[in-house]
């Protein structure tokens, strides 16, 4: 699968139908499902979204955990009880739920944020914070990313 990347702002129509990136339809479209699932962020106001492929292993992870364990239960009420199976229109366009769209106070437009395996969709002015302030909080304590070895390669550089 091609990562998910970039931000694209795409406007929701009078019958409440939005597009989905190109580029994300794409990147996702061998995976069976037609279409994305979303979910509320329960830590931010925000859409996450996903493929068929991200969500199993969402399912799988919750099998990983203790069965009725109070993490698992509240992981998987959070996540796949609020979850969203949403197939694409002939056009690319799907239909965000009411609950979905208050819970990232979303009205007229949204914004799509690559996020590798997955999505979001954000309310512009609130992704534009919050990207500000991760971009500080990177900053200030100095973070660093240790790249995997690629692809013939021992080591990454």
């Amino acid at each position: 699968m091609a990562a998910l990347i970039g931000r694209h702002i795409n406007r929701i129509d009078k019958k409440g139908r939005i597009s989905v990136p190109k580029q994300f339809r794409d990147a996702l479209s061998d995976q069976g499902f037609p279409g994305i699932y979303v979910y509320p962020s329960f830590k931010n106001p925000v859409i996450e979204a996903c493929g068929e492929e991200f969500i199993q292993r969402i399912v799988a992870s919750l099998d990983d955990l203790e069965l009725f364990s109070d993490e698992q239960d509240d992981l998987a009420s959070t996540i796949l009880e609020n979850s969203h199976q949403l197939p694409y229109d002939t056009e690319g366009r799907i239909v965000l739920p009411k609950t979905i769209l208050k819970h990232a106070d979303i009205k007229f437009e949204a914004v799509f944020v690559g996020r590798g395996n997955r999505f979001q969709v954000w309310e512009p002015s609130a992704y534009e914070i919050h990207n500000s302030n991760s971009f500080s909080r990177a900053r200030n304590r100095g973070a660093t990313l240790r790249l995997r070895a690629g692809k013939g390669s021992e080591l990454a550089q």
